[in-house]
């Protein structure tokens, strides 16, 4: 572990067309973190780099596209400290969560990684259940202990030790519209297919006649998401759907693979 004194944090923030989330994303971080360092995608077309550049605290790398974790990785490049703090561009700290992460800095860490409880904001809701909240996402960590998976989509980091806990929440503000959300889904679910082309996994008829109702009963009725209100049964039918169009994209991955 590294000595108290010495414990300095690194964020990472990966941004593409982020112009209405990136300032909120940089302000939550500016009280504890000692550099904040936005990979921003050159294909980017909105205003996201001039207002990274608004802040003098920011340190912004125009880089290549090379997917999720590759470009993650590729940031980790960059960090001039061991400690990694990592932060989407729709994702802020909050208040309470900042003042836990600069407690954490004034003590001797316990673990090599840490996770936070994670709120979604999701078409104007908090979203309480639906197995959601608390959704625990592990985001700070030590650069030459933890790394990346290699996943296309949902990468996370590969933790095989205990990991630590906050009890502060990190707030999502996933899509503010139905439009969003489609926006993203067809990308995902395309990565998310091929994901499973590459593990070897072969379609089976049940994968888009069962998961789909198995992922609506979880999250509505199981998890809860009926509490939720008409939100939590979008989210549970917008979930069902995705799982269903994962597995209908693997079956045409498959079908592609036998002519």
């Amino acid at each position: 572990m590294e000595n108290l004194e010495r414990i300095r944090i690194s964020s990472l923030v990966i941004a593409k067309d982020e112009e209405q989330n990136i300032a909120r994303c940089v302000k939550s971080q500016l009280a504890c973190v000692d550099e904040i360092i936005v990979l921003l995608d050159d294909a980017t077309t909105d205003g996201t780099e001039a207002t990274v550049r608004s802040f003098p605290q920011v340190r912004c790398e125009k880089v290549t596209w090379q997917g999720f974790s590759k470009t993650k990785q590729l940031g980790l490049s960059f960090a001039s400290y061991k400690w990694i703090l990592w932060i989407d561009a729709d994702e802020a700290l909050t208040e309470k969560l900042s003042s836990e992460i600069l407690h954490f800095k004034n003590e001797v860490p316990k673990f090599n990684a840490y996770s936070f409880p994670r709120r979604a904001f999701f078409l104007g809701k908090w979203i309480k259940h639906s197995g959601w909240y608390p959704g625990r996402v592990t985001r700070l960590f030590l650069k030459n202990k933890i790394r990346f998976s290699e996943n296309d989509v949902h990468e996370h980091l590969i933790v095989n030790e205990t990991v630590g806990e906050f009890t502060a929440d990190i707030d999502h503000f996933t899509d503010p519209t139905i439009a969003h959300y489609f926006t993203k889904f067809n990308s995902y679910t395309s990565l998310a297919a091929k994901e499973l082309s590459k593990r070897k996994k072969v379609f089976k008829k049940t994968d888009v006649l069962l998961r789909p109702l198995f992922i609506f009963l979880k999250m509505y009725i199981f998890r809860l998401g009926i509490l939720d209100g008409f939100h939590g049964f979008l989210l549970a039918v917008f979930s069902s759907h995705y799982v269903f169009t994962k597995y209908a994209k693997l079956w045409e991955l498959n079908q592609q693979k036998e002519k």
